[in-house]
């Protein structure tokens, strides 16, 4: 797993790898020390805000613990990373306790949702689990062909409707089909939209609560998928899908495509959000679970 998020991490690495080995050098920390950490975070696309939190805690603990050189320090900030990026939640996704398990998928046109629903189908139904897809992207005619292509190649069911259908028809269709072919995970599509589009989020409102009340504690998570490489529009758009839904985690795609790969704190420090999932490549098996202690340890090994 670390070897997948030292690849996915490439670019991030490839520009920060000579400006960490020279901060943590053998010499003493000082304020020059500090300016540096904090311009190699603000490239990193980590942000004004979680970059001043990061710098005022690695002081404070690095006083309280009276260490005034520089190279023991790494592992400090790899402690305060992995602090901030994990929380106090569990890693990976969570199953309801009798299936259908269901996965309500939301964001923003073009982050990469159809290739990641397929990625997840493709993972589930490579452990021998029973995966339905629910094309609920109706307003887009080729995102309902690309999952029924992709639900033929990674083995799994999918219900559709006609293109400008409602999407909510279409995901109570899959929610009963779930629970009467005895599948054991329906992921449902949404139609990518705008986070300033009001309306269209008002039909993501209501998708969630038509799940809710044809299954009892469904969806059992609503999970948004952002792209690495739009920084920090990241964070704008996971601020206003979680006014709109009860989000419960993160997928990150497209974290091998950027340099800034810094993001992932930011959105974790200011949202709440657990990251779930992250995509660091095109093949089908490139979703990977996100290890806090594995993506700090990419970053800053």
């Amino acid at each position: 797993m670390l070897e997948k998020f030292i690849k996915g991490l490439h670019k991030t690495r490839e520009a920060f790898k000579n400006k960490f080995d020279f901060l943590f050098g053998s010499r003493e920390i000082n304020q020059e020390f500090f300016d540096e950490l904090e311009e190699i975070l603000l490239t990193a696309d980590v942000g004004v805000e979680t970059t001043a939190k990061i710098i005022d805690s690695l002081e404070e603990r690095l006083r309280t613990s009276k260490i005034r050189e520089r190279s023991p320090a790494r592992e400090i900030l790899k402690e305060l990373l992995v602090e901030i990026l994990q929380g106090n939640h569990k890693t990976g996704l969570s199953l309801a306790p009798a299936p259908p398990t269901v996965f309500l998928i939301v964001g923003v046109n073009g982050v990469g949702k159809t290739t990641t629903i397929a990625k997840m189908a493709y993972q589930f139904t490579r452990e021998g689990k029973k995966v339905l897809i629910a094309a609920g992207d109706t307003f887009r005619a080729a995102a309902i062909e690309q999952l029924e292509e992709w639900s033929g190649v990674v083995g799994a069911g999918i219900v559709k409707h006609q293109s400008g259908g409602d999407p909510s028809a279409v995901i109570y269709d899959a929610v009963s089909a779930a629970m009467a072919r005895n599948v054991d995970i329906l992921i449902c599509d949404t139609a990518g939209r705008l986070h300033t589009k009001t309306n269209l989020l008002e039909e993501i409102k209501k998708i969630y609560r038509v799940i809710n009340k044809s299954l009892q504690d469904a969806p059992h998570e609503i999970l948004l998928v952002l792209d690495a490489t739009t920084g920090q529009n990241a964070l704008a758009q996971a601020r206003y899908f979680q006014e709109a839904v009860p989000l419960s985690g993160l997928i990150l795609t497209k974290l091998d495509g950027t340099a800034r790969g810094g993001i992932v704190i930011a959105v974790r420090a200011l949202t709440g959000i657990p990251l779930k999932l992250v995509g660091v490549g095109e093949k089908k098996e490139d979703l990977q679970a996100f290890n806090a202690a594995e993506f700090v340890e990419a970053l800053l090994s």
